[in-house]
């Protein structure tokens, strides 16, 4: 009897097709049936890898391993095993066998398009026309495989609306791409197995969560309003699976208390893992690190791109690969390019979300281009997969009901469930801070530097890096400038000095741009804050008198600048508080911040940039889906408006030596993330015309002296060089 060959190991032994097959789908099997379709993951798996029956494969693998044979046709050139399989699931089940041949056709290259949009023969309709690839291995076919009946359960174990399939067939993909790899690593290197993370269960996390909260004592009005906040987070939890929002203000503690109410309701309801996902990476840092004081180093995952090698261990380097971590701390990046992705590496893990809570922190930061299709992937995984969504803000968007205005009104959530019994009378509690606007636009910012001054801690923030420097540079010497023209690692440098200066009550002004609104812990007597939308503002304000420790209120003074925002969405936002300030409802009040989002969601032309239902949902009955040209324009970090570059700043120029010798590792460009800035496509050009930057194995970096000075960021043409760059 021939045995056929699915993996050679190093020592020689033979996985063969059939043991591969097998050991896949019973673990294919095992994470489909948290979602009710075992039968389906099984059967996806038992047939994925039926191309490696065919003799060509098979003396590829020969040739791959160095095995001594005489046969003249063994080949190193690679042999498409993945389209067998598909062929053989349409041919079999008709019709409905595409939702077969989409996750075994994409279980190395990733999910195709059902007609060509990105590229020609990649196509799933192309491919399944390659008949030759089936009739190359029928005979070969084991008879497990040729007595295979359709799956019998509905997706998800219900009915499922249309909208929904593409999700469904992304986490029967998911299940394969997982289960696959995990068997072949459980063959090929088992030692693997071992470093995978046996973590506590979601009840010993509770407990604590519980034991830490017991350290903080109501000795003050903001710790007794976040001990209120806690107390209902806690009684909300055993509500049943959904969705909710906690509306608290910047300062309430929700860190914390969104994680109490995740856990309890976890237990409540025999979820998997919680999953906080944020919009930005800093954040990001701070909250893990925060829920790593309280469940210890091996609970929490975190998941971002700045994520610093040295703090990665084995066991964390394997469990992003599939988050089957109980406790996720990721980007909103991580989470939704993922859920729309087409790539193995994205998707491996969407099948772990299922039976989960996740936590949307920030949730008016959701991306307005992208929201329609954001907003039908949460409600798929609510519905269909047992998750509760959780999204907190100071801001809370209005989201429920119909969503924007003429053409682009769509319907968003149906309905989700407050977890603070009154926001209203919560956001009075917390009221910490006075709001002043001003009716008169600047002329210039002489006038506001000079208010400015008047103040020993003060912090002033604007729309755009352009104006941050513009005022700094008129500021009194030892003023701090903040921007993202700065490399993150040199940003957390000043935001860690200046938490410590507020501390020691030292004399500080700071100059920023925005991204010190959301997250960063900082606590200022006296905010400045350039006209903005009042999502914006309110992040402002919540860096003023944050822990409410000032006899009086804190001030927080909304000036109009000489230029309007940028524009874009926030122009839109900007445009939606000036209506805001007509009508004399410029405050934090929920119903406020409700009429705001309300009025800039009406500006919106488009809340759908990837197409969603012409791709995903118009041809669902034939199930004609073009899931890589979505996975291609679903992008909320827009790549072709920014281009990254690696400047020069602090001991980091051996790094790029090692770029420069080695080339790219990921343990390096982890390292060399924290020393990167964004620019427009214009003034990349602009340097690479000048020579300013070079180009090492496809990173461009810095390749100038003086282009990049420490507490200014990287000089711009208009503002802080000279022509031989004396700076």
């Amino acid at each position: 009897m021939i045995e056929y060959i699915a993996h050679i190991r190093e020592d020689g032994e033979i996985q063969s097709v059939e043991e591969h097959l097998k050991g896949t789908a019973e673990l294919a099997g095992k994470f489909a049936k948290e979602f009710g379709n075992e039968d389906w993951g099984r059967i996806v798996a038992l047939i994925h890898d039926i191309g490696k029956y065919n003799p060509a494969f098979q003396n590829y693998i020969k040739a791959c391993n160095d095995w001594e044979e005489d046969d003249s046709e063994i080949t190193s050139k690679k042999v498409d095993h993945s389209t067998a399989g598909g062929i053989f699931a349409v041919k079999k089940f008709g019709i409905l066998g595409r939702i077969i041949a989409y996750c075994i056709a994409g279980h190395h290259a990733g999910l195709p398009d059902w007609n060509h949009e990105m590229s020609v023969g990649g196509d799933l309709s192309s491919r399944l026309k390659k008949e030759e690839l089936l009739k190359i291995v029928e005979a070969q076919l084991a008879e497990f495989i040729r007595t295979i009946a359709m799956p019998l359960t509905p997706p998800a174990g219900k009915t499922i609306k249309d909208e929904y399939v593409h999700l469904w067939i992304r986490m029967l993909f998911s299940s394969l791409v997982d289960a696959d790899r995990l068997d072949t690593e459980n063959f090929m290197s088992p030692e693997k197995v071992k470093e995978r993370g046996t973590y506590p269960s979601i009840s010993e996390l509770k407990e604590k969560l519980d034991t830490h909260l017991l350290k903080f004592k109501p000795d003050s009005k903001v710790n007794m309003i976040r001990k209120q906040i806690l107390d209902e987070c806690q009684q909300k939890a055993e509500l049943p699976s959904g969705f909710f929002t906690l509306t608290v203000p910047t300062g309430g503690g929700k860190t914390l208390s969104s994680m109490a109410f995740a856990l309890k309701h976890a237990i409540q309801h025999n979820k998997k893992r919680v999953i906080m996902a944020i919009p930005y990476t800093s954040i990001i840092e701070q909250t893990a690190e925060t829920y790593r004081i309280v469940f210890g180093e091996n609970s929490v995952l975190e998941h971002h791109s700045n994520l610093d090698p040295d703090k990665e261990t084995q066991q964390s380097k394997l469990a992003t690969e599939n988050w089957d971590a109980p406790i996720i701390v990721t980007t909103n990046v991580q989470l939704f390019e993922s859920l729309f992705a087409a790539k193995t590496s994205s998707c491996r893990k969407l099948h772990n979300l299922t039976n989960s809570v996740i936590i949307l922190d920030e949730a008016q930061m959701l991306p307005t281009e992208y929201l329609k299709p954001i907003l039908s992937s949460i409600k798929g995984l609510v519905e269909m997969f047992g998750v509760t969504v959780v999204l907190c803000s100071a801001t809370q968007p209005a989201l429920c009901g119909e969503i924007g205005s003429g053409d682009a009104k769509f319907k968003g959530i149906e309905n989700a469930t407050e977890i603070i019994n009154s926001p209203k009378q919560l956001a009075e509690n917390l009221k910490r801070v006075d709001l002043n606007i001003s009716s008169k636009k600047l002329e210039n910012y002489t006038e506001l530097v000079n208010d400015l001054q008047t103040h020993e801690q003060v912090l002033c923030i604007v729309n755009t890096r352009k104006d941050c420097r513009e005022i700094h540079s008129l500021m009194p010497e030892g003023t701090i400038h903040l921007s993202a023209f700065m490399c993150p690692q040199e940003r957390s440098k000043i935001i860690s000095e200046i938490k410590t200066r507020l501390k020691n009550k030292e004399a500080l002004r700071v100059i920023s741009t925005q991204l010190v609104e959301a997250g960063v812990d900082i606590d200022f007597p006296v905010v400045y804050r350039s006209l903005a939308g009042l999502d914006s503002i309110a992040q402002a304000a919540g860096r003023c008198n944050r822990e409410g420790k000032l006899e009086n209120a804190g001030n927080v003074n909304v000036f109009i600048p000489p230029k309007q925002a940028p524009v874009g969405m926030m122009r839109k936002g900007e445009d939606a508080s000036k209506e805001l300030i007509a009508m004399n409802r410029m405050d934090f009040s929920p119903d406020s911040i409700k009429t705001y989002f309300e009025i800039f969601y009406s500006k919106t032309n488009s809340f759908d940039k990837i197409q969603f239902n012409n791709r995903l949902v118009t041809n669902v009955r034939n199930f004609e889906f073009q899931f890589r040209t979505v996975a291609h324009e679903f992008n909320l970090i827009d790549d072709k408006a920014q281009k990254s570059i690696i400047v020069w700043y602090g001991e980091n120029l051996p790094l790029i030596e090692q770029l420069r010798k080695k080339g790219i590792e990921r343990w390096l460009m982890r390292k060399l993330q924290r020393y990167s800035v964004s620019i427009s496509p214009s003034l990349f050009k602009f340097y690479q015309q000048l020579n300013y930057i070079e180009e090492i194995h496809g990173i461009w970096v810095q390749n100038t002296a003086g282009l990049y000075k420490e507490g200014i960021g990287l000089l711009t043409e208009d503002f802080g060089w000279s022509n031989d760059f004396v700076v």
